[in-house]
């Protein structure tokens, strides 16, 4: 029997860079055991060409990817998810919809590379930097025993992997 595949929602405010940068790594490292998405509360309209060039240049797929609401994961037949993380803190402190099936949730903030001010070397590794920190979380996320763990131990294993190097500012958990 296949093992089950998770669903998991990265959230930020603009779903430009860093939910996106997540995205993109989670589906590939996931290795087929979670299925990731991204979104924003007020997203851009399209994904930072420097996330899409750092994903690239890491050998991660950009096919897919676009900058889109949070409202598309509250609808109607959109897939349930058993993960849902905020990587930056503004959408962390912000009203999220409600999402069905109580998913674990976590804050894994990460300082925001599209607002690093600078040369385009400097804004590059801001992405590249982002990149190394969600990379560590998301390894530590896919190593988890996820069918092992109840869920009270889930939730605060996730809310640690959330503490790891680079993050922001504590906040409270996802709403």
């Amino acid at each position: 029997m296949p093992e089950r595949v998770y669903n998991v929602l990265f959230l930020c405010t603009g779903n430009s860079a860093r939910s996106i940068l997540a995205e993109a790594m989670l589906n590939k490292d996931g290795k087929g055991r979670f299925r990731a998405f991204s979104a924003g509360s007020q997203p851009k309209g399209t994904p930072h060409p420097l996330a899409l060039q750092a994903l690239r240049e890491t050998d991660y797929s950009v096919e897919g990817l676009r900058s889109k609401s949070w409202d598309e994961f509250a609808a109607p037949g959109a897939p349930v998810m058993d993960f849902v993380f905020t990587v930056c803190d503004n959408a962390a402190g912000e009203t999220c919809p409600y999402w069905p099936g109580q998913p674990v949730t976590a804050h894994w903030g990460i300082e925001d590379p599209a607002a690093v001010e600078g040369t385009e070397l400097e804004k590059k590794a801001a992405f590249v930097t982002a990149q190394r920190y969600l990379k560590n979380r998301i390894s530590a996320f896919v190593a988890l025993p996820v069918t092992s763990l109840d869920q009270v131990a889930l939730a605060a294993r996730v809310r640690e992997i959330g503490q790891l190097a680079g993050a922001t500012s504590p906040r409270p958990e996802v709403a």
